[in-house]
C-alpha cells in the first residue's frame, strides 16, 4: 500500500507500507536507485537498494511504514523550518496516516538525531533505534559547524576542481576522504541542516534520556570518526568512540549500545550489519 501524506510545510510524501505485525517506521528510501546514480553510490561504498533490503528484511515479522525522508526534505527543502518541532510533526503525520497508533523507529546519522527528538516529544513510541549518532555526547555543535561550512559553500558556488582532488577512495573498503568532498546540494538544501542544528545547540540530552523509558537500542562503528579541513569548519565529528565512552552510562540508563568493531559509518549502516541487530531486538521490544 502507497500512501500520500502532507508534512508541515504543505509537502507531499510517498510512504509505503509492507508486512503485518506491530509497526515500523522507517525512514529509507524503498525503490532502490538505478543507473549512473547508483554506480555513483557504489562509489562511495553505499548501497543503492538499502532501503529496500531494510523493508524486506523487517517486513515478514513486522508492518513497516518506509518513506523517503531525506529524499523528501532534499526535493523539497525546509530552509526555515527543519527544526525538530517540525521533524517529530513529519514523523507522527507519517505514523497518524499509516493508520499507527502505536510504533517503533529506527533511523541512521541525521534520521537517528530525528527519532530521539521524536522519542521526547510523544507517548506513542513503543522502541526507539538509533544508528549512526551516539545517543549521549552527540556531535551537534560539530555538526552545526560542518553544515553552516557546507551552507556557505553552497551559497559561494562551485570552486574550480583540479585533476588530482580526492574523490571516492579505490579502496570501497575504505573511508571516503570527505574533507575532498565537493559540495553540490544548494544554499536552501544546506540550510535545513542548519537551521537544525542550530535548533539542537542547547539540547540537554541527559534532561531528554531520563525522560525515556521504551526499549533504546544504539550501534555505530568503531571506526565512525571523521576529521573535516578547515573548509568544512576544521572540526572532528566523533560518533563510534563517543558512543564507546559513554557506553556504561548508556547502558546504566537502560539503552542497549553495540559498537561494531572496525566499521566506519557507511559500512555501519549496510543492511548485512543492521538487520542482525535491529530485527531479533525489535522482536523482543513490546508491541
Amino acid at each position: 500500500m502507497t500512501l500520500r501524506v502532507r508534512l508541515h510545510d504543505g509537502a507531499a510524501i510517498a510512504v509505503e507500507v509492507r508486512g503485518e505485525g506491530p509497526t515500523v517506521l522507517l525512514p529509507v528510501n524503498p525503490v532502490p536507485v538505478e543507473g549512473p546514480q547508483a554506480d555513483e553510490l557504489r562509489r562511495w561504498g553505499a548501497d543503492p537498494a538499502l532501503g529496500r533490503t531494510l523493508i524486506d528484511g523487517l517486513a515478514g515479522a513486522f508492518r513497516v511504514v518506509a518513506f523517503d525522508y531525506e529524499g523528501h526534505v532534499l526535493a523539497a527543502p525546509k530552509p526555515g523550518t527543519l527544526t525538530p518541532d517540525n521533524l517529530a510533526a513529519d514523523l507522527l503525520a507519517v505514523a497518524g496516516a499509516a493508520g499507527a497508533d502505536r510504533f517503533a523507529y529506527y533511523g541512521y546519522s541525521w534520521l537517528a538525531v530525528a527519532g530521539l527528538q521524536l522519542a521526547v516529544r510523544t507517548d506513542r513510541l513503543t522502541a526507539l533505534a538509533m544508528g549512526g549518532f551516539p545517543a549521549l555526547g552527540g556531535p551537534y555543535r560539530e555538526m552545526l559547524k560542518v553544515t553552516a561550512a557546507a551552507h556557505a559553500a553552497a551559497v559561494a558556488g562551485p570552486r574550480p576542481r583540479p585533476p588530482a582532488e580526492p574523490g571516492p577512495p579505490a579502496d570501497p573498503a575504505a573511508e571516503p576522504d570527505w574533507s575532498g568532498v565537493e559540495p553540490t546540494l544548494s544554499e536552501a538544501q544546506t540550510r535545513q541542516f542548519v537551521t537544525l542544528y542550530e535548533a539542537l545547540r542547547g539540547f540537554d540530552e541527559r534532561a531528554a534520556l531520563s525522560r525515556l523509558t521504551v526499549p533504546r537500542l544504539c550501534f555505530a562503528g568503531s571506526a565512525d570518526e571523521i576529521d573535516y579541513d578547515e573548509r568544512w569548519g576544521g572540526v572532528r565529528v566523533s560518533i563510534g568512540p563517543a558512543l564507546a565512552a559513554r557506553r556504561p552510562e548508556l547502558e546504566a540508563l537502560g539503552w542497549q549500545v553495540h559498537v561494531l568493531d572496525g566499521l566506519d559509518h557507511m559500512r555501519a549502516m549496510q543492511a548485512a550489519v543492521v538487520l542482525p541487530i535491529l530485527r531479533p531486538w525489535l522482536a523482543a521490544a513490546p508491541a
